[in-house]
């Protein structure tokens, strides 16, 4: 009896201290990237290996850029576009989740996520693209290292550094070179409207350039850009 009673207490612990020691890696993680550039995200990976599922030899398109050599046209236009109250919230805008949280309960599955720059910098460097209210969780506490650990200019470098922005492009300055020829520090506040504008859908719009939404939503943001608040 006390066999098995020992066993079912480590049927109960295992998982709690296996979650744990995951957290405990996360937080370690994100110190260390505190002054060191993340080589890869988890996201980059998954990508990586779906292009090379067809293509043995795809490579990624992505080179780090400090923050300084990235426009602030860019940046100035990715707040106003994903997240206006970046400078000022602590990673999580409950306000915009509970909306999100409300939309999905009337679609009757997970549509929308609410999520802020921070919390999407912590899906891509950790999670998987799944959408689950499980998932989403594990996305807090991670935000929440984030903020910790960081400031919010260097957790905007490394959004700006590792966001997806097309079909096997990441970051900042591949995105530029990539649709305009150009290093990122040069583009301009149209350019820099466009690309903040397909960040929800990177990979639909890198085939849909000339979608008339794509056109309007970068009309709205360059008339926002002025007002967004940089770190």
């Amino acid at each position: 009896m006390k066999l098995f009673k020992r066993l079912l207490l480590w049927l109960l612990l295992a998982p709690v201290i296996a979650v744990l020691l995951m957290q405990l890696y996360f937080f370690a993680l994100i110190w260390w990237w505190v002054d060191h550039n993340p080589g890869s995200t988890s996201f980059m990976r998954q990508q990586l290996a779906v292009l090379q599922e067809k293509n043995p030899g795809a490579k990624l398109r992505h080179k780090w850029v400090p923050y300084d050599r990235i426009s602030n046209h860019l940046k100035r236009a990715i707040i106003a576009a994903e997240d206006s109250n970046f400078s000022e919230h602590e990673g999580v805008d409950w306000q915009a989740m509970q909306k999100a949280f409300e939309k999905n309960s009337q679609k009757g599955k997970v549509v929308a996520g609410g999520s802020t720059i921070t919390q999407q910098l912590a899906k891509n460097l950790f999670l998987s693209g799944e959408r689950s209210y499980l998932r989403k969780a594990q996305e807090v506490v991670i935000t929440y290292m984030l903020e910790f650990w960081m400031d919010k200019e260097r957790i905007f470098e490394i959004y700006l550094n590792v966001v997806e922005w097309g079909n096997g492009v990441f970051g900042a300055e591949a995105a530029a070179n990539y649709y305009y020829g150009i290093p990122a520090a040069s583009l301009g506040p149209a350019q820099a409207a466009r690309l903040a504008v397909m960040l929800p859908k990177p990979r639909f719009y890198d085939k849909n350039r000339n979608s008339p939404y794509l056109a309007r939503r970068t009309d709205l943001i360059l008339r926002r850009m002025s007002a967004a608040e940089l770190p």
